[in-house]
């Protein structure tokens, strides 16, 4: 199983969005995904209408097992909802023994019943974002192609590398995702060429400035099943395929080293 955390402290870069899509793309491509929305403000549940009874607060909680809080949402594709319950969360980890672990804990039980889990992640650095970073092996970073962007970019690799330190873990930033990039604008193509600079092979295709991509949550569709044949489609197609391509190369490594 990939665990796949889609975050940055910034806001306004597009992580829901390429989360979303993320998710729908894999499970177009008959992997099993379960899409965890870690936000308080839902934006996944509001951009894919999940009528969730139980949600992610439930799980921590205790009071509902976690798989009852999981809801199908399309074939090979489940998600686990938020709502704004969730801020009280934080207080909740805050004041129990053993928070920082709990979610991992919690997430670590479906290990076998996924190929991926993708997490949508709250421009934060409070514990849940803490949690998720010690759950998961791999983080796409979302970024913006301007000069806030960049910086933000640079910021949470430092973040990532304290969470190794402070947790004992060994996650990567193993896909920086550039956004809102216009190929007219000076600024787009200098940011683009500084983060292929900073993280070499790491850094996907950019994601095209589209309205098709805001326009989406509006009917509670992925991009790829409103608007197939648009740019945001197939910069997010192109995405997918390298998540899926960096799988294969996985798991032959893992034959070979067998």
């Amino acid at each position: 199983m990939r665990s796949i955390c889609v975050i940055n402290h910034k806001g306004g870069v597009g992580k829901t969005t390429t989360a979303v899509s993320l998710a729908s793309g894999l499970s177009r491509n008959d992997k099993n995904v379960l899409l965890v929305d870690l936000d308080p403000q839902s934006n996944v549940s509001v951009s894919l209408k999940v009528d969730a009874p139980y949600n992610l607060y439930d799980a921590l909680q205790g009071n509902i097992p976690l798989k009852r809080c999981i809801t199908n949402l399309a074939k090979n594709l489940d998600v686990l909802a938020s709502k704004e319950t969730l801020v009280k969360a934080e207080y909740f980890l805050a004041n129990k023994l053993g928070s920082k672990m709990l979610l991992r804990d919690l997430l670590n039980t479906l290990e076998h019943d996924y190929d991926y889990i993708i997490i949508d992640c709250p421009p934060s650095l409070g514990i849940l974002n803490q949690n998720v970073l010690a759950f998961c092996k791999e983080a796409f970073v979302p970024t913006s192609t301007d000069f806030l962007g960049l910086d933000a970019l640079k910021k949470m690799q430092i973040i990532v590398e304290k969470i190794n330190s402070n947790y004992n873990h060994n996650i990567k930033i193993t896909k920086v995702v550039p956004t809102f990039f216009d190929r007219r604008t000076k600024i787009c193509k200098n940011t683009l060429i500084e983060m292929e600079r900073m993280f070499n092979g790491v850094v996907a295709d950019p994601i095209r400035t589209n309205s098709k991509l805001r326009e989406a949550p509006m009917h509670g569709k992925s991009i790829f099943n409103y608007a197939r044949s648009s740019n945001g489609a197939k910069d997010y197609e192109k995405l997918v395929d390298g998540v899926l391509q960096m799988g294969s190369i996985r798991v032959t490594e893992e034959t070979i080293m067998a």
